[in-house]
Formats: structure tokens, C-alpha cells, sequence
């Protein structure tokens, strides 16, 4: 047998980077159930977090990404207390924004004037300042991850990014982002491989909440 020896009291040469990507599980809630005057989350809040936390206690999570209004942050925060020394990131790509307003002709006639007229109704900064967010919504938190190594990652957000990046997996036209909703603290799973389309996993889960935590945030009238 030929070959070449190391040399005696050398160490070996460290392995080159790796210069792949490997895939993101990035895990989407949407905060607490919110006070009505939206300054922080409910007793029921509360423990719609501490649930999700301990909901995922066995995910190898590297980071918690949040938006920066008061009740993902608390959702995050509460969450964060039942894991194990996750890192916890505050983010405007993960606030409350309209992610896209859609033309007239993106609409079904019979109901585009009422949803312009609801969607008009939202602040201007959130209007204008949206589609920017998004857009780095999609670059900071989605797609595979540089290295060889899966990622685990959590963002808590609001109804509207939720429904964005469900969206952007589905590779739907942007304005079905609209009719898309999510219950407070409830979970989405979307799995970033590389070279493959992103998957959906699951979708407003809600196994780790009692019954009397279920469905809020919803719309009354299509409560389960």
C-alpha cells in the first residue's frame, strides 16, 4: 500500500469551509391573544406563551426572532423562559405591516371595493412602509442556511406576516395573502431544503393549547 504519512507531531490540516447550505425549520406564531388596547397580551396571552414554549422544549432552536411591538415581544419573551438559553432578536421585518396592497383587478369584483376600503383603513406607515418589510422578511428569515448544519429557528409575528410567508412558500400570487389567518400562539412549520420547493409541514397548529385557549384571533364567525 503507497500514501503519504502525516508528518510526526503535526496536526492534521483542519477541513476546508463548507461552502453549501443546509435547511432551515423555521417555526411562525402569532403572539398572544393582545389586550384590546393592543399594549400587551391577556391573562390568556400569557399562557398561550408559556404553552408554546414548553410545546417546544425538544426543538434545538438557535434563535428566537420577534417583532418590535409589545405584544410579540412579551409573547417571545414568555415563550423563551421555558427553553434552555435561547438567544431572543427583536426585528421590525417581524412587526405588523401590511406585507402588499393589491390593484383592483388582483380582486374578485364582487368584494374589491370593500377590501380596498379595510385595507386603506390601516395606518399609512404600515401601508407604505410594508412591502419593504416583507421583502426583508423573505431575505432574513426564509430559504436554506449557509453550512452544513439544519437550522431551527422560531419567529413570533403577527396574522398578516404569518399569512405573507405562508404565501411566499405556497408560491401563491402575492395578494393571497389575504384570507389567510392564524389563531393567537398557534404554530406553522415551513422547511427550507436546498434545492427543493419550501414545504408547508403544518399550519395553525394548536395541539399544545387547552380548549379554552383555541381559536382566538380568529374571526368570530369562523371559530371552530
Amino acid at each position: 500500500m503507497t500514501g503519504t504519512a502525516p508528518t510526526p507531531g503535526r496536526p492534521p490540516a483542519p477541513a476546508p469551509p463548507s461552502s453549501g447550505t443546509a435547511t432551515r425549520h423555521l417555526y411562525v406564531t402569532r403572539h398572544g391573544e393582545a389586550t384590546p388596547d393592543e399594549s400587551g397580551l391577556t391573562a390568556k396571552g400569557r399562557r398561550q406563551a408559556a404553552l408554546l414554549g414548553e410545546r417546544l422544549r425538544d426543538i434545538p432552536l438557535s434563535a428566537i426572532h420577534h417583532g418590535p411591538l409589545p405584544r410579540a415581544e412579551q409573547t417571545a419573551l414568555l415563550a423563551a423562559d421555558r427553553l434552555d438559553g435561547v438567544p431572543v432578536h427583536r426585528s421590525a421585518a417581524a412587526g405588523d405591516y401590511l406585507p402588499y396592497v393589491p390593484g383592483r383587478d388582483e380582486l374578485p369584483p364582487e368584494t374589491a371595493d370593500a377590501t380596498l376600503e379595510r385595507l386603506a383603513a390601516f395606518p399609512e406607515e404600515e401601508r407604505t412602509a410594508g412591502p419593504a418589510l416583507a421583502r426583508e422578511a423573505l431575505a432574513r428569515f426564509t430559504g436554506p442556511v449557509p453550512g452544513d448544519e439544519p437550522r431551527h429557528e422560531l419567529l413570533v409575528t403577527h396574522n398578516f406576516l404569518v399569512a405573507w410567508l405562508v404565501r411566499e412558500a405556497l408560491e401563491a400570487p402575492p395578494h393571497r395573502w389575504l384570507g389567510l389567518n392564524h389563531c393567537n400562539a398557534a404554530l406553522t412549520l415551513i422547511r427550507y431544503a436546498p434545492g427543493r420547493p419550501a414545504t408547508i409541514v403544518f399550519y395553525n397548529d394548536l395541539r399544545h393549547l387547552p380548549e379554552d385557549l383555541h381559536w382566538t384571533g380568529f374571526p368570530p364567525e369562523l371559530r371552530g
